[in-house]
């Protein structure tokens, strides 16, 4: 994005956090296709028969922004941060809100990928995930702030890095860290709920 549009993004924010609602519009209208790309990546990883459109869950988020109020952001990658938990939540609750049991059966699965293990395509309940990333958050919440930005939010490893005002290296080595546990963490608990 061009700086003179990061300017206007940020002026935006800025009148945002301080009560201005009609700023969240033009926001929204500014950043709005890229949170529809977001959310479109995030949900083509998902199996077959997902029912949440990628404009449902952008729409469901800017909702969520409006009912929020003013809130403080420094700049379109702080923006898009909040937006990446804001999608996370919407996510684990419409699987919640599905009525699918806590594992196995019918629940909603989150093909974790190359993108999030670098093997190949494991299903996983996005509700799993979620409870996986609150066992890491309690061992190490920069992970997980890493993981939510990267895989629910699209950040890069460059905007995640600074976003969190950490090195873009520790941001790669917090990224495969991150995966490494959670694949462990999601193996075994399958491995336990196959047993049962």
């Amino acid at each position: 994005m061009p700086a003179e549009g990061s300017r206007d993004i940020s002026g935006l924010i800025a009148a945002w956090g301080d009560g201005d609602e009609q700023a969240l519009g033009s926001l929204m209208s500014a950043v709005y296709p890229q949170l529809r790309r977001i959310a479109q990546q995030y949900l083509g990883r998902q199996q077959a028969g997902q029912t949440l459109e990628s404009a449902a869950l952008a729409n469901e988020a800017y909702l969520k922004l409006v009912r929020a109020g003013g809130v403080r952001c420094e700049n379109r990658v702080h923006f898009l941060a909040l937006c990446s938990q804001i999608i996370r939540r919407i996510l684990v609750d419409h699987a919640r809100a599905r009525g699918y049991a806590k594992r196995g059966g019918n629940a909603v699965h989150v093909p974790l990928d190359d993108v999030l293990f670098g093997a190949s395509a494991r299903g996983i309940e996005l509700v799993a995930l979620d409870e996986a990333l609150g066992a890491l958050a309690k061992i190490d919440a920069r992970k997980v702030r890493v993981v939510e930005l990267r895989y629910f939010g699209g950040l890069s490893v460059e905007e995640t890095a600074e976003l969190l005002g950490i090195s873009p290296e520790t941001a790669k080595r917090d990224w495969k860290m991150a995966k490494a546990w959670l694949f462990g963490e999601l193996t075994a608990e399958k491995n336990r709920t196959s047993r049962r």
